[in-house]
């Protein structure tokens, strides 16, 4: 994801589009409709400049109606036949392009998504949408039309070419001349053009990246009153996508213009030579616009290929973006033989001297020598200051990462050997800071289990007391809940969060300050929803609120990624120390 592929690599970039071949091959009916069809229209378009030469020197020659009338009859039956092979072709291609991208989207994606914790803390989720989003529109618009547009004019420039020879040899080699001369501005410019056509799309997923994150925040932005620093900063990126994207349009005009220039001057030359011809009585006058003709088709062909290169060559830069996020692996992933849990779980949990720091952060570990064994159904409490390492374990549990030193087992089967759905599926979480997603509040529910029916989602929601404020709303269940939740209070949005852990029904229950934007009420209401769904399970809670643990069956306290103490709440506080101090602040506070 590096601007430096600006100038690497440049015989990779067009190899890039290669990558679009799998997800064509599966649609290729299309492609070879397509290409009968554009056979078909091409050779009606070569044959009108023959029925043209035929109506000058035969019907208006000849003074014939006869032959001018079955002269325009064939002129008119080659257009036909041209308007319905054009349409044919527009359709497959059209077409095409539309299945292609859908493929590519999805597939892009399904891998995206698949990717582990790690790859996302270091992507912009605003450059990652611009790549889904506007790169493979760019490569739709290549697949759509520009790659039609390009091949019809390579075949017509190629047909046309043929024909001028055959018409006249001597015109044509004085054409042939100014061929050099024409490409050598196509090879120049193309270059450049490419390189900026790859930074225009990186300056447009900058700004996509800072509309995201920005907006995604806008109670924040507008907390603060920074709706003008931002709107500036947007407007800065979008500046600077401006001025790429004008570098990148103006090398394009002179490019397509001097093509033009030379292309039409050689033109101009063939018709100021064939028209001393007609004057020394040398060549017919229907011969000379017959040449001229496919002159003509020519020129727009190789202004066509011309025109098209710029948007090959944007596709080639968009797609070689979209095959970094192809070439990404996850470093967390489930094993070749993985071993399965037994049935049913026991939720016995180990962790044995593990040595953790994130990839971020090499040298400042985050857990150290952490040695922990959790009975089955045994509730365990993690406390201790910001930063002490109680969150790490979750992640730990999850797989998000995995230990550099040490392993941690669950029922005996260490995590690694476990495949990652099955490890997940055993696993509840109510996280402290709840996502909540643009669907209905069943559908918010149902993310727990999604095979859940209607009676098991209003069963969780009962437990989890977030029924009355569900059916309070106009549509009840199926109310929409807006993006993020915005519709929700913080405490109606972690209700949500526990009925969706109840509902899942696993045997390991993690809980990241499952209570703390609930009101004392509320509060009082949940404690009981959890404590019957802990019954039975492995649960362990991290929790900054001390209140909220003496229930638990054994408290852990961390400090510096490390266990400084462990027991009851009342055997803590006779010890003193670290989680004494934190009692003492918080129960006199």
């Amino acid at each position: 994801m590096s601007d430096t592929a600006d100038t690497q690599r440049p015989s990779r970039r067009l190899g890039s589009l290669l990558r679009l071949w799998p997800f064509v091959r599966p649609h290729r009916k299309l492609a070879v409709g397509w290409l009968v069809f554009l056979a078909i229209s091409s050779s009606a378009t070569l044959v009108l400049p023959i029925a043209v030469r035929h109506m000058i020197d035969q019907g208006f020659g000849n003074s014939s109606l006869a032959t001018i009338n079955a002269t325009f009859l064939g002129l008119f039956g080659v257009a036909l036949v041209l308007a319905f092979a054009t349409a044919a072709r527009y359709y497959c291609i059209a077409l095409l392009g539309e299945r292609s991208l859908a493929s590519l989207r999805s597939d892009l994606y399904a891998h995206v998504i698949r990717l582990d914790v790690g790859f996302f803390e270091r992507s912009r989720v605003g450059e990652l949408i611009s790549r889904l989003g506007t790169d493979t529109e760019v490569i739709q618009a290549l697949i759509g039309s520009g790659i039609s547009v390009a091949l019809r004019s390579a075949v017509m420039l190629l047909g046309a070419t043929a024909m001028m020879v055959f018409t006249s040899p001597r015109l044509a080699g004085l054409t042939a001349l100014v061929i050099p001369a024409v490409m050598l501005p196509i090879l120049v410019f193309g270059r450049r053009v490419q390189k900026l056509s790859r930074a225009s799309q990186d300056r447009l997923a900058d700004a996509a990246a800072i509309a995201n994150e920005t907006l995604n925040a806008a109670p924040a932005v507008k907390a603060y009153a920074r709706e003008d620093i931002e709107s500036a900063r947007y407007g800065g990126a979008i500046a600077r996508a401006l001025a790429t994207a004008r570098s990148r349009i103006g090398m394009r005009s002179i490019l397509t213009a001097t093509v033009i220039v030379l292309f039409f001057g050689a033109i101009a030359l063939v018709l100021w030579a064939g028209a001393r011809d007609v004057l020394a009585g040398t060549l017919d006058v229907g011969v000379l616009t017959q040449f001229v003709i496919y002159a003509f088709l020519a020129a727009g062909s190789l202004a066509g290929l011309s025109e098209v290169w710029g948007d090959v060559l944007r596709a080639a830069g968009a797609m070689e973006r979209i095959g970094e996020l192809f070439e990404e692996r996850a470093e967390i992933t489930s094993p070749a033989q993985p071993t399965h849990l037994p049935r049913p779980m026991e939720g016995a949990l180990r962790f044995e001297h593990i040595q953790f720091h994130y990839p971020s952060r090499p040298y400042a570990p985050a857990l150290h020598d952490f040695d922990l064994s959790i009975r089955p159904g045994e509730t365990v409490a993690l406390v201790g200051p910001s930063g002490a390492g109680k969150s790490t374990v979750f992640a730990l549990l999850l797989r998000f990462y995995d230990p550099q030193t040490g392993r941690i087992t669950l029922d005996g089967i260490d995590l690694r050997a476990l495949a990652l759905p099955e490890l997940r599926g055993a696993i509840a979480l109510v996280p402290q800071e709840t996502v909540i997603f643009g669907g209905s509040a069943a559908d918010n529910i149902r993310f727990g289990r999604q095979d859940a029916d209607e009676e098991e989602v209003r069963d969780a929601a009962r437990a989890a007391e977030a029924n009355d404020f569900i059916m309070a709303m106009s549509k009840g269940y199926g109310e929409e809940l807006g993006e993020r939740g915005v519709r929700l209070s913080g405490g109606q949005r972690q209700r949500i969060a526990i009925a969706r852990a109840i509902l899942r029904d696993a045997p390991l229950l993690l809980l990241d300050e499952a209570t703390s934007a609930l009101d004392a009420q509320s509060e009082a209401a949940i404690q009981q929803a959890l404590e019957r769904l802990e019954k039975g399970r492995t649960t362990i809670v991290i929790a900054h609120r001390l209140a909220t643990v003496q229930r638990a069956d054994r408290i852990v306290v961390m400090d510096g990624g490390r266990i400084v103490a462990q027991g009851t709440h009342q055997s803590l506080l006779a010890e003193g120390g670290l989680y004494a101090e934190l009692a003492r602040l918080q129960f006199t506070a």
